[in-house]
């Protein structure tokens, strides 16, 4: 049984070169109809995987921001941070209180905005700027270890003169009695964020350093940093903000929703967000209506060719029959010329779409970071590509197969 259908393969093989003409036709024809195919895809995945990593990138995108302040409390932001979806969150204390006034050793001064920052932040994570941090999670203060580290912005950075592991004083000023103090401790620069990440004079810090700001303006003593003052009141203390942060653009607007019901409003980037999805949806809506025509045209092509090959060969296919070849043999001649055909004419295809592409990406490179392409096409979309239409040819010649198989050794002897 093996060895004649091993024997019906190589005469199908035989015969698809004996027709050379018509088998190049065949191969031209469908790498005609699926090259068009494949660089409109790679186009809508190019475009639309591009947008969605330009998104993911930027961790604004994922960012929820609190519209108006509140109470939030330890319990809240231990529940917050359980959230699926929850990559970051961390308090943030009141914004007038939340600035630094800091001297480089250059002489160099700069009043800056005061961020807090943790383990797990995306923004500096993204940057690759991330403080020292411990255990602690991020909505627990830590204790402050001097000199305190600090991640500067490029334009307080520039303002200062410094560059990253340079040291700085910090004074914080308050009113208090009618007196003026200040306070002031050493800070380190442990890394640097470029302008695209913060456009502001801003420091990302520790959030203890945060609350010891805050406390001491509020005429609070902070006995870490050995500052004078009220004794702080006791119990769980309460935040008016915080920095939140999705782990992935679905989350986005999942989260929204979420704290939506709890009455707490957020502004995110969720319009953005679904403005990608809405165009990857109007994409792959325009490729299924294209690609259904297209394919259907193929798959007609295919079975009325591979038919009208079996009625045009049925003298030999009989012959072949009255000489002892099974069924299952004549039945696989139309069928491995079909998925020859296809194989070939993907290949072509594919050859083809790689012309386009690179023509295509280099008439966007100048418009186009470093890395992004408008066309791309990934091996998992080849390989599908591939079995798609090897699994239609197969089936578009299954017509052929069952007249190839009905063919009777007797008709041929009625011939002779």
């Amino acid at each position: 049984m093996t060895r004649a259908l091993f024997f019906s393969l190589r005469m199908a093989l035989a015969d698809y070169a004996h027709e050379k003409l018509l088998s190049a036709c065949a191969v031209l024809g469908l790498a005609a109809v699926l090259t068009p195919l494949l660089v409109l895809f790679g186009v809508r995945h190019g475009i639309i995987s591009t947008m969605t990593e330009r998104l993911t990138r930027d961790p604004r995108t994922l960012e929820l921001v609190p519209v108006g302040s509140g109470h939030y409390g330890p319990e809240w932001f231990a529940k917050t941070a359980e959230l699926p979806g929850v990559a970051f969150v961390v308090p943030q204390t009141r914004t007038i209180a939340a600035t630094l006034d800091l001297r480089a050793e250059n002489g160099q001064r700069a009043t800056v905005d005061l961020i807090p920052t943790a383990a797990g932040d995306p923004v500096l994570a993204r940057w690759n700027a991330a403080l020292p941090s411990g255990d602690e999670p991020s909505y627990a203060p830590a204790p402050l270890a001097l000199p305190v580290p600090v991640v500067l912005a490029e334009n307080a950075a520039r303002k200062l003169g410094v560059k990253a592991g340079d040291t700085l004083t910090a004074s914080a000023g308050r009113t208090l009695d009618g007196r003026r103090e200040s306070a002031s401790l050493p800070l380190r620069v442990a890394a640097l964020l470029p302008l695209e990440a913060q456009q502001k004079e801003a420091a990302y810090v520790p959030l203890a350093l945060l609350v010891a700001t805050e406390d001491y303006r509020d005429g609070r003593a902070v006995p870490a940093l050995n500052w004078p003052g009220e004794e702080p009141p006791q119990g769980p203390r309460e935040y008016p903000s915080f920095r939140l942060y999705a782990a992935a653009l679905d989350d986005v607007g999942r989260l929204r929703d979420v704290f939506a019901a709890q009455g707490l409003d957020l502004y995110t980037q969720a319009e953005a967000i679904e403005t990608v999805k809405s165009l990857d949806r109007a994409f792959t809506l325009v490729f299924a209506l294209i690609s259904g025509a297209a394919l259907f045209g193929f798959a007609a092509s295919t079975a009325s060719s591979a038919l009208a090959g079996v009625r045009r060969k049925s003298r030999s296919l009989g012959i072949l029959r009255l000489m002892g070849l099974p069924r299952s043999g004549i039945v696989l001649f139309p069928v491995a010329q079909a998925l020859l055909n296809g194989l070939l004419g993907t290949l072509l295809a594919f050859c083809f779409y790689y012309l386009v592409a690179v023509s295509i990406d280099r008439l966007f490179a100048a418009s186009l970071p470093g890395g992004e392409a408008v066309c791309v096409l990934l091996w998992r979309h080849a390989a599908a590509s591939l079995a798609a239409v090897l699994g239609l040819s197969a089936f578009s010649a299954l017509g052929a197969a069952w007249r190839a198989a009905s063919i009777e050794p007797s008709e041929v002897i009625r011939d002779v």
